[in-house]
């Protein structure tokens, strides 16, 4: 009996017993610890591998005001995430496997973004690897848990300029109509109109989009933290989004019945921005007012909790954010390699454009505002008794100036120059038909009609979103994004219509020779 006793404590003494609780909570708390710096060491990885696009949207948020919001966005998204810590804490930590093939598709976003020069493809595609890369590390717990900060941070992409156009002229329909029903009479030429106590603009700054998507930024962060239910929060942002476009309508009718009232002597300065401020100020303090009273109390609730025990092995994580390398590195190495294909990117010359001897003195001081270009030409020619202007804008790949951008235009405000109108047209040019954008612009010493389009590789275009497909096409096959902006013009007195047959006759004549100069500077 005695040696069954020793036999069977011995057994015993071989089993590992336990740890106690107080010495298992410090294993726990240090797997934990490593698991999340794992994971933030893995969302460091897009902003050292993207670190020019990054670049590019801090400094949109410093040179424009509309989009300064941009600088606290990473902080609220962070302290939205903080305050999930609890919950955070209790969830497994899994990588997501599949969000590794989002990211490479990310990726080649971001690439065509490259290829076709647009920034805002570009930074978009790098905002969307922070919380793709969070749900290939942390896996889909982590991520639903925290949708809302994850998704904010896309509201640091400055995004909207393809807006003020279209908020300009409503802004200007709507003032001009709430006029006419006052009773003031007014005479409108484009987004520019005149009522008897003095001139009106409707520019930039008029727009609204500064208003727009400081609205739109708000109203999404005051539903989150103010609504439980999904429906509540989504109809209180698509409200902040509404709202502010009438409310700039109702803001710029205001300021011009200030101005008309005073005999122009208020609202038409800086007092005039003010204000348009304080208006908005208003507007969003009752908006966030009425929308109190449909506050849900209460936590939001809580995902089911696994216990942090489901978590995957740091190695395990480890080798996901070591796929978060692969599949971010990747595309910003394929674009340093093109960048150093366009270094030192030779120097462009129209001068082989020879037009007839048709010379003619200038009708207009107007040019295009658009970027420095590589090769500029401006010219005037005499057709059929009728002067015609030529303007050329041969933008070089590799150069930091773009072709097709927000901010190349026809005409900049508060010069003497303005668009009164613009349309598609067809015109037959030979054996091929030449699509362009017809603009009337107006000034004080002429009115002239412009015809507008971009030459990218031999082919054209008018619109901006073709010209940035044809430069990805071009970019991809050869290497080169070289493209120009070509525009002619000639004046009217009354009717548009009476300056297209010396257009045409200018087209006809000159535009084979024209083809060729511009596709004797295209790189191969």
């Amino acid at each position: 009996m005695n040696t069954v006793a020793s036999t069977i404590a011995g057994l015993r003494s071989a089993v590992p017993e336990p740890l106690p609780p107080s010495s298992q909570k410090p294993r726990a708390a240090r797997a934990g610890l490593a698991h999340w710096l794992i994971v933030l060491g893995a969302v460091l990885v897009p902003f050292v591998a993207y670190f020019g696009t990054a670049a590019s949207i801090a400094a949109i948020w410093q040179r424009s005001g509309t989009f300064a919001h941009g600088y606290v966005i990473l902080p609220i998204s962070a302290w939205l995430i903080w305050q999930r810590r609890a919950v955070l804490a209790q969830l497994p930590v899994r990588p997501c496997w599949p969000a590794l093939a989002a990211l490479a598709l990310c990726g080649t976003g971001w690439t065509l973004g490259l290829l076709g020069d647009v920034y805002i493809v570009r930074q978009y595609a790098f905002a969307l690897t922070i919380p793709l890369t969070v749900l290939a590390v942390a896996g889909v717990a982590i991520a639903r848990a925290i949708t809302f900060p994850l998704a904010f941070i896309l509201f640091g992409v400055p995004v909207g300029e393809g807006l003020i156009d279209p908020l300009i002229e409503l802004t200007a329909a709507f003032t001009v109509d709430a006029l006419r029903a006052t009773g003031i009479p007014v005479l409108r030429e484009g987004n520019n109109f005149s009522i008897p106590s003095g001139d009106w603009s409707v520019v930039e700054a008029c727009s609204g989009l500064r208003y727009l998507i400081s609205s739109f930024t708000l109203g999404c962060l005051y539903a989150y933290l103010t609504y439980r239910s999904t429906r509540r929060r989504v109809l209180f942002a698509l409200v902040a989004l509404l709202l502010p476009i009438v409310a700039n309508g109702v803001r710029a009718y205001m300021i011009v019945m200030i101005g008309h009232t005073s005999n122009m002597t208020l609202a038409v300065g800086v007092d005039h921005l003010i204000y348009g401020w304080a208006f908005f100020g208003l507007v969003m303090l009752l908006l966030f007012w009425i929308g109190s009273f449909w506050r849900e109390e209460g936590a939001a609730p809580a995902p089911a909790v696994r216990g942090a025990a489901g978590s995957a092995a740091p190695a395990i994580l480890m080798l996901a954010a070591l796929g978060v390398v692969v599949c971010v590195g990747v595309w910003p190495a394929y674009g340093r390699h093109l960048e150093r294909g366009n270094a030192s990117p030779p120097p462009a010359d129209l001068a082989a454009y020879q037009a007839s001897d048709r010379s003619a003195l200038p009708f207009t001081l107007w040019a295009p505002a658009f970027a420095p270009a590589s090769a500029t030409l401006q010219e005037f020619y005499q057709v059929d008794g009728t002067s015609v202007g030529l303007a050329v804008r041969y933008y070089r790949d590799g150069r930091p100036e773009r072709l097709i951008s927000s901010t190349n235009r026809l005409t900049e405000p508060r010069t003497a120059w303005h668009e009164t109108g613009s349309a598609l047209r067809d015109e037959t040019v030979g054996d091929k038909v030449l699509r362009v954008r017809e603009t009337t612009v107006g000034g004080t010493e002429a009115r002239f009609v412009v015809w507008q389009w971009y030459w990218i590789g031999g082919a054209t275009t008018p619109g901006d979103y073709a010209g940035k497909l044809l430069q990805v096409r071009q970019k991809f096959l050869t290497g080169s994004g070289d493209g120009a902006a070509i525009m002619v013009f000639a004046p009217y007195d009354e009717d548009p219509a009476t300056a297209r047959p010396a257009l045409r006759t200018f087209l006809r004549s000159e535009l084979a020779a024209l083809d060729a100069a511009l596709a004797a500077n295209r790189r191969q």
